[in-house]
């Protein structure tokens, strides 16, 4: 996801397309140091210190999914998109990593439960957002934790979820939720960004 007009039809890109220059974006690649330094700084304080079970929701070309496993984290990625499984194996070669092509809103993993889920940019596009967070939790190990990146994009036309709907989507499940807000830090994102860009961190039991 590149660019407001990109955002807005989200559901229907062909990511499989976008997986060849998925990593050109400062946030998808990681490419710049400044960039990967900072998301690596947001994940040691999103993760837990001890190496845990990372799910991570629609992981792209495995980026975070990189950052997490050089903490020492075990991380599996689920991808719709076969070309972005491909690119994240590729990068992750060697690690203690798996990526299965799959739905983020019903991943392929059987009884499997996990310490972390982590989702970025995935939930505001979905129709039924309650519905899958419902689902994430019970991902969860006791204890575990939901990282969810999300935002509002574009000013004309605004697409995404704001952080104040995201906290009231989880109140029924009785988490804990504490919003990040991630808006300010240009490092995140190679650039100063003016529109509402954030983390809910939820903890459980």
């Amino acid at each position: 996801m590149t660019n407001e007009s990109d955002r807005t039809s989200a559901v229907g890109v062909d990511w499989d397309a976008e997986a060849v220059a998925f990593d050109d974006e400062p946030d998808h690649g990681l490419r710049d140091p400044e960039v990967r330094a900072a998301w690596a700084a947001r994940l040691e304080e999103w993760l837990p210190t001890r190496p845990a079970d990372v799910l991570d929701l629609g992981c792209g070309t495995g980026s975070l999914s990189l950052l997490a496993a050089e903490r020492g984290h075990r991380v599996t990625g689920v991808d719709l998109s076969p070309a972005m499984v491909e690119r994240a194996r590729a990068k992750l070669a060697g690690r203690d990593a798996a990526f299965l092509v799959g739905d983020a809103t019903a991943p392929p993993v059987g009884e499997q439960r996990y310490d972390v889920v982590l989702v970025r940019h995935v939930l505001w596009t979905l129709p039924d957002p309650a519905r899958v967070l419902r689902h994430w939790r019970g991902l969860l190990r006791p204890g575990g934790r939901l990282v969810l990146v999300e935002g509002v994009w574009g000013t004309v036309s605004p697409v995404g979820i704001p952080a104040d709907r995201l906290v009231a989507l989880l109140e029924p499940l009785g988490v804990h939720a504490r919003v990040e807000r991630l808006s300010g830090d240009a490092r995140l994102w190679g650039k100063d960004v003016a529109d509402e860009r954030y983390a809910v961190l939820v903890t459980t039991g």
